[in-house]
């Protein structure tokens, strides 16, 4: 793969228009094109770890996306500057624009996670791999069957951003081919994903990536198994430190970790010399959660410097699609022992805490149950319950689709845009536990 080629501000589904005169790049657009959005302003109100704030204000998917876009851009304006270092700025004028492109798609990533986060996606996918959807196998193919039960919200991010709805224009959002392929962190289809069922892209998109891709350059390594397009590697180190780092500041802020614990692991990222400047600073800050803030700003830093060395170090096998890994576990061996403590501590005393549990059990019993109440009107739209529930499904939906396959994707559409709050709201309304107020 060659950076010429792989930097395009083609547009997706706007292929043949005139450039835009606006004083921005066409990768900056994409960026505000997507906070203007509705799909982003809805990740305020979706889980990101902990339950949507009372009190105490945590990350929701919303201010978690704008800070991973930060980090993005750094990484990405990193990345820029030293390939330009190293072949010059003249040998592609869009090297430039590396920052705007990694955090546009960094605004993205999470765009297609249904509510409840990890848990709305299993419900959805044990939905029809072991409750009443599993009677619909028989009416797909063996790769939307696939699709369905390995749900995933990275294709669905790709899916919301690439497709016509009813009554919108072609293309979806219309936005860079660049953009685009750094969204796709597992750019292959659904059939190769054996171990931990991450996917890129339906069936119903798997054309749409393979154009971009060979729009880019990007190499096939199989049918509708491609390589990496280089910047999704920016793009996961940016989520990587932002959920880890963040989600260790949410525990101190709920008091899940003490002080203490915070500090202990955040100053293991540093070496001797930086731990002794970083103290200085913090014997003159006194309030806990500023100190643990201080830390957390000193640390994302940190990182973003190592990444973007590992990136740079490890260009040509990224080019060549033979680099594996993420660059988070390829740093120096100090900071990687540091990230995977705080991973081990995110696993025992934060992914596993009562609170969240609690959530994702309640999440994934709502989203079940609306997934069948839903599928169930779809397929039988004659009777006077199901034309009840469908006329709460927007009409850019295609619910009347001619295949099995394309009813449930329309479902799912519907569902897996909701907000935590609508689709707790509507599994209420449902099951007669509230009524709207008159």
């Amino acid at each position: 793969m060659n950076w010429e080629k792989l930097l395009s501000s083609k547009r997706f589904g706007m292929e043949h228009a005139d450039a835009s005169r606006d004083e921005r790049s066409e990768f900056q657009r994409d960026y505000d094109r997507l906070v203007f959005s509705a799909p982003f302003r809805r990740l305020q109100n979706k889980t990101q770890v902990f339950p949507l704030p009372g009190s105490v204000f945590v990350h929701n998917r919303l201010t978690h996306s704008i800070e991973v876009a930060c980090v993005g851009r750094s990484l990405g304006n990193g990345a820029s500057k030293k390939l330009q270092q190293k072949y010059g700025a003249a040998f592609c004028p869009s090297i430039a624009e590396i920052g705007s492109i990694v955090s546009a798609a960094c605004l993205a990533h999470d765009l297609g996670n249904p509510p409840f986060g990890h848990s709305g996606e299993k419900a959805i996918a044990t939905y029809f791999s072991e409750g009443n959807g599993k009677s619909l196998k028989s009416a797909m193919t063996a790769n939307e069957w696939k699709d369905i039960i390995t749900f995933d919200g990275n294709a669905n991010a790709f899916r919301l951003l690439t497709h016509q709805f009813i009554g919108r224009r072609k293309g979806g959002f219309a936005l860079t081919y660049s953009t685009l392929a750094a969204i796709a962190k597992y750019p292959f289809s659904s059939n190769y994903a054996v171990t931990k069922q991450k996917f890129g892209f339906f069936q119903s998109e798997k054309d749409d990536f393979a154009k971009i891709a060979g729009e880019l350059g990007i190499l096939e390594l199989e049918k509708y198994k491609f390589a990496r397009y280089p910047l999704v590697y920016l793009v996961e180190a940016a989520d990587d430190i932002c959920y880890e780092i963040m989600d260790i500041e949410d525990a101190h802020k709920l008091k899940i970790l003490t002080s203490e614990e915070t500090i202990g692991l955040l100053m293991a990222f540093f070496d001797e010399n930086r731990k002794k400047r970083v103290q200085e600073t913090l014997v003159m800050v006194t309030d806990a959660n500023e100190q643990i803030a201080y830390l957390r700003s000193a640390v994302i830093g940190t990182l973003i410097d190592a990444c973007t060395a590992v990136f740079m170090e490890n260009e040509k096998a990224i080019l060549a699609g033979t680099f594996t890994g993420s660059l988070i576990k390829k740093m120096p061996a100090h900071l990687y022992e540091a990230y995977s403590a705080c991973e081990k501590v995110s696993i025992k005393r934060i992914y596993r805490s009562k609170v969240v549990v609690d959530v994702e059990i309640a999440g994934y019993n709502i989203i079940y149950t609306l997934i069948d109440k839903f599928t169930t009107a779809v397929l039988h739209e004659e009777k006077a319950y199901s034309k009840m529930l469908l006329s709460r499904i927007p009409e850019q939906y295609e619910i009347s689709a001619k295949t099995i396959y394309g009813k449930m994707q329309a479902v799912l559409d519907f569902i897996s845009g909701m907000t935590d709050v609508y689709a707790l709201d509507l599994y209420r309304k449902i099951n007669g536990m509230s009524l709207p107020v008159l």
